[in-house]
């Protein structure tokens, strides 16, 4: 795949300073049809979620430009999305926070509307990091919306999260639940969510699509693309591979005092195939529709960390041997989805179960390791 440009902020243009202007006018007498296939900019293309979605997307025939600064992502997941899907897309190497950078792709490949994944998202990280998590999640969208109004780029689908809940009152939890975010991570995802709501409600924005994930877990079938952080996961499913692939001596359970039948955190645990797909859904209402939808997604049945280690043995053969540490600050006991609406609003439905999960998730670990 071909990178077309990397920048980073505080990087000096020289020439390119005076674009801003030419690009607004450049896109003031554009009309894009939507009646032919869209082209959509994803942010952080190339993490997790989003090179899963960005295959989904081609294999359903949309034109897809790719634009992460690779600060969490290994860029030969952009040879394997060519792999899976037989087609070579375009990549802009960026910090989500450079608006000259995020001007520059848009005009160099207008598009009809954006999928928002770039974010700092590790719920650990957030708490020792605070001002990090701040400036690239809150920044960062608020530089990427100013520049999608300046090109008018008015659509867009926004990955949120189930953190905005907190510590939830009742489960499943549907959107009308408080939003109490119990750590910074889940903080800037609310704020970032209140941002478009405002953007939308002033006209600034014609639509939106809010997607609250809750606890994406996989890979895809093919075993080329998956979950693959930098250094040691702060997520369970990557980490408890790496244990079975003997890259760590055990899994770290984080709490075995919480109000559950094991004593474990309960979690929501999503097929990330599901939720690639769940983004086309969205998509397709928000080219057709205005308004803004708020949805979760999720299977809206909970497994405790216990109850997913024991599946994974028992999916892949590998035993995982564990050991209990203290509670994590601004961890929640349990946290499952009422996914009804998404199911109304998008006529989505996640399918694939936790062995699904399972199995894809270490086929993925266990080709990554050659």
């Amino acid at each position: 795949m071909t990178v077309f440009w990397r920048s980073r902020v505080g990087t000096d243009r020289g020439a390119n300073d005076g674009m801003v202007g030419e690009v607004a006018r450049s896109h003031t007498g554009e009309s894009r049809n939507l009646g032919q296939m869209a082209r959509i900019l994803l942010t952080g293309g190339a993490g997790f979620i989003g090179s899963h979605t960005a295959v989904v997307l081609l294999e359903r025939g949309y034109n897809v430009v790719l634009l992460d600064d690779f600060s969490n992502a290994d860029r030969g997941v952009l040879e394997r999305i060519q792999r899976i899907s037989g087609i070579e897309i375009p990549v802009i190497e960026a910090d989500i926070r450079d608006e000259l950078a995020l001007t520059r792709a848009f005009s160099t490949f207008p598009v009809d509307a954006v999928i928002h994944f770039a974010a700092k998202k590790a719920v650990g990280e957030s708490e020792v990091e605070p001002l990090l998590y701040l400036d690239v999640n809150i920044v960062g969208t608020v530089r990427l919306l100013a520049a999608m109004q300046r090109v008018g780029v008015s659509r867009i689908v926004f990955s949120s999260s189930a953190a905005v809940y907190g510590e939830p009152e009742i489960c499943p939890i549907t959107e009308a639940a408080p939003a109490h975010p119990t750590n910074v991570y889940g903080r800037t995802k609310l704020v970032m969510e209140g941002m478009i709501t405002d953007l939308v409600r002033t006209g600034a924005i014609q639509s939106a699509a809010v997607l609250r994930y809750f606890n994406p877990v996989g890979a895809h079938p093919s075993g080329l693309i998956g979950e693959d952080p930098r250094g040691v996961p702060a997520n369970l499913m990557p980490y408890l591979c790496q244990v079975a692939r003997r890259r760590h001596p055990f899994l770290r359970v984080f709490g075995d005092d919480y109000p559950t039948p094991d004593g474990s955190g309960i979690r929501d645990y999503i097929h990330v195939m599901d939720l690639a797909e769940a983004h086309e859904f969205a998509l397709r209402r928000t080219l057709g529709h205005g308004g803004i939808v708020t949805v979760n997604l999720g299977t809206g049945t909970g497994y405790s960390v216990l109850q997913l280690v024991a599946a994974f043995e028992a999916a892949t053969g590998k035993k995982v041997p564990y050991s209990i540490m203290p509670r994590r600050p601004g961890d929640v006991a349990e946290c499952y989805a009422d996914a009804s609406l998404a199911a109304e609003l998008l006529q989505w439905r996640a399918t694939r179960t936790i062995e699904d999960m399972c199995r894809d998730a270490w086929r993925w670990e266990s080709r990554a390791a050659f």
